[in-house]
């Protein structure tokens, strides 16, 4: 198999390589080979390369500077993927693409099934769901993963930034009206892996996190107890609750981003393992 992988220098991208390499040949891409901003070369890349299965872990995520940089977000976020897609269905690969939560606007109490109706709050979201939509409508063979939370060793994320400011401070605070599942990217990576390796790859959305659940907050106290577990961190600060209102940010957010992953457990036969194992294993390997 030959495999376009995006992004290949992003949090996820770095983790796909890895999985990635034993099922063939990966040509990874990151935005100095493609640029994803550049409708032209995404279509010129793909021609190029000719793979069987294009997985695009390319993305604009930079969810509050999207509201300031709509057109760059849909530029990446909408437009690229359904080039991506366009293409797919030309060589008759198979696309994969990374969704997210932010496609919701968190009102359901319950955790989101694939069905339920998206109503993004940020121009992120919208062009996350945009994009989604894009690819729906190509025509190609697709698999959208929508996942949550998503955090790993490489990149900007909030498990990094927790770990940055509790070297710094002896007190967080840390939002604590926000649920959701913190999913590690090689959890991700590996799924993806296995889905590929299947000589059959059942289409369309699924949503894909980690198991159980907790708030910011929760996360918060999780990775600065278990960062002291690990010895990477000398002193434990505190960490105080606050409400989405003593924080504002310039996108909002949903307060439940919670997934219900069962039609991929049904599907796949696979299941991620809870959100507080892999944090504890992410964390054993961290080298920063």
């Amino acid at each position: 198999m030959k495999i376009l992988l995006t992004g290949c220098a992003g949090q996820l991208g770095r983790e796909l390589k890895r999985s990635l390499a034993s099922l063939g040949e990966v040509v990874a891409c990151d935005r100095r080979q493609i640029d994803l901003a550049d409708p032209d070369a995404v279509r010129d890349a793909v021609r190029a390369i000719a793979p069987d299965a294009i997985v695009n872990a390319a993305a604009y995520t930079a969810v509050d500077n999207a509201e300031a940089e709509p057109a760059t977000a849909g530029a990446i976020n909408t437009v690229a993927p359904g080039i991506l897609a366009d293409e797919a269905k030309r060589l008759g690969a198979l696309l994969v693409h990374y969704s997210t939560d932010y496609v919701f606007d968190g009102a359901k109490p319950t955790p989101y099934i694939e069905d339920d109706v998206t109503a993004p709050l940020s121009a992120y979201g919208r062009s996350k769901r945009d994009g989604d939509l894009a690819i729906a409508a190509s025509g190609a063979r697709y698999l959208i993963l929508r996942t949550s939370w998503v955090y790993g060793l490489h990149g900007a994320n909030f498990m990094k930034t927790m770990l940055r400011l509790a070297r710094e401070h002896d007190e967080l605070r840390v939002v604590d009206d926000q649920i959701g599942a913190p999913t590690w990217t090689r959890h991700l990576a590996d799924a993806t892996a296995m889905i590929l390796a299947r000589d059959e790859t059942p289409q369309g959305v699924y949503h894909l996190a980690a198991a159980g659940e907790t708030s910011w907050h929760g996360y918060a106290e999780a990775i600065v107890a278990e960062a002291r577990v690990a010895g990477l961190l000398e002193k434990l600060p505190g960490v105080r609750r606050i409400t989405s209102a003593d924080y504002p940010l310039p996108a909002l957010r949903p307060t439940n981003s919670r997934l219900d992953c069962s039609r991929f457990h049904r599907d796949f036969g696979l299941a991620l393992p809870d959100w507080r194992t892999g944090l504890i294993d992410c964390l054993a390997d961290a080298r920063f």
